[in-house]
């Protein structure tokens, strides 16, 4: 039976529209899969195979299975569609993911020198079959965006058919909206929230500080993504506010 006795902030249930917490997947058995999912799946929305970990992953089909079970929405890692874009393989790389079943498509533009108006049109494309998450940002840390760029690629990816647009930041959480130290930088962050709102937004942030900057910046309900599969209920309790991090600090009790 779960504890109710303290008062903490109030988290929609699944399917949730914000809040949501996006995993990445980096090739995990599906034994393991499975026992995450027993353990805290009720906390997990989106689930990315990372690049293109899903081309390789030959227990894909089982994992699916238990991800709907759980009322997880599987992702396909924008890296995979833009490595078939490279090689003129985007309609078959669409049948494969519509043939098993992945519900979400990432479209990014991170590694292959993609113009902006060929990643509009990808969206167009993907969104006739999928769901479709977008990233704005570059993975090459000496590569970076002007702030007009940032709300520009925003505006034309939610333009596009983007249900969410991902602001990048990697697995190591120090490109895209983080400097090479990884702290936020904070002017692209409000270009991004100016032009499209949080809750349009899914911020990657796969380090602990970073999750907990989102959650006292835009609340309990910011969507976040890249979220190690270890740190998911540490993610949790960010968001509840069961943790230092992002505890809310009162006066002593009278009494205990």
């Amino acid at each position: 039976m779960s504890p109710d006795f303290l008062s903490l902030p109030l988290r929609p249930g699944k399917p949730r529209a914000t809040g949501l917490t996006h995993v990445l997947d980096k090739g995990l058995p599906v034994s393991q899969t499975r026992a995450l999912l027993e353990a805290a799946g009720e906390f997990v929305d989106i689930w990315k195979f990372g690049w293109g970990t899903a081309y390789l992953d030959r227990e894909l089909d089982a994992k699916l299975t238990l991800l709907a079970r759980h009322g997880v929405q599987a992702c396909l890692g924008g890296t995979l569609l833009e490595i078939a874009w490279s090689q003129g393989r985007v309609e078959e790389c669409m049948a494969w993911a519509a043939e098993v079943g992945v519900p979400l498509v990432e479209v990014s533009r991170g590694v292959m020198p993609m113009s902006l108006a060929d990643k509009t049109r990808l969206i167009a494309r993907a969104a006739r079959s999928f769901t479709v998450l977008t990233e704005v940002g570059f993975k090459d840390p000496a590569r970076r965006l002007d702030l007009w760029q940032w709300k520009d690629e925003v505006r034309h990816d939610l333009a596009a058919g983007a249900w969410l647009v991902i602001t990048e930041g990697r697995e190591s959480g120090t490109v895209g909206t983080y400097d090479a130290s990884g702290e936020v930088i904070e002017e692209i962050v409000d270009a991004v929230v100016g032009v499209a709102g949080p809750e349009r937004l899914l911020f990657e942030a796969p380090r602990r500080d970073q999750q907990a900057w989102c959650i006292s910046r835009f609340g309990s309900d910011v969507n976040v993504g890249n979220i190690a599969l270890d740190d998911v209920v540490n993610l949790e309790a960010l968001r509840l506010g069961l943790r230092a991090d992002t505890a809310v600090i009162r006066p002593a009790p009278a009494s205990w």
